[in-house]
């Protein structure tokens, strides 16, 4: 394995999560109920843990704020462009599987 500098690292993992935010950005089809379901987190956690990074850095941010970050608009607007109702299942599995912090 190359050894990668701090700066490397940082620089590589910052490439890594914008890459993430883009494909989440684009794949509109996906729930954030699905991905809760599948992999115990979703677009809300991403831009919870966005702020509390910004938070412990000194950085103000609020949830509004965040969330237009890793949603690419105002969460309300996208939640009205793609967001649709989740089966009595996939909220079943949801209430089941629910992260004990989100």
């Amino acid at each position: 394995m190359a050894e990668l500098t701090k700066e490397q690292q940082t620089e590589l993992e910052a490439a890594a999560f914008r890459r993430l935010v883009g494909h989440l950005r684009e794949r509109t089809d996906v729930q954030n109920i699905d991905l809760m379901n599948l992999a115990g987190f979703c677009r809300n956690c991403l831009s919870n843990w966005y702020r509390d990074a910004a938070e412990a850095s000194g950085v103000e941010l609020s949830k509004a704020e965040s969330r237009e970050i890793i949603y690419g608009m105002p969460y309300e607007e996208w939640r009205a462009k793609h967001q649709t109702e989740a089966s009595p299942e996939k909220q079943a599995a949801f209430e089941e599987n629910r992260p004990k912090e989100h």
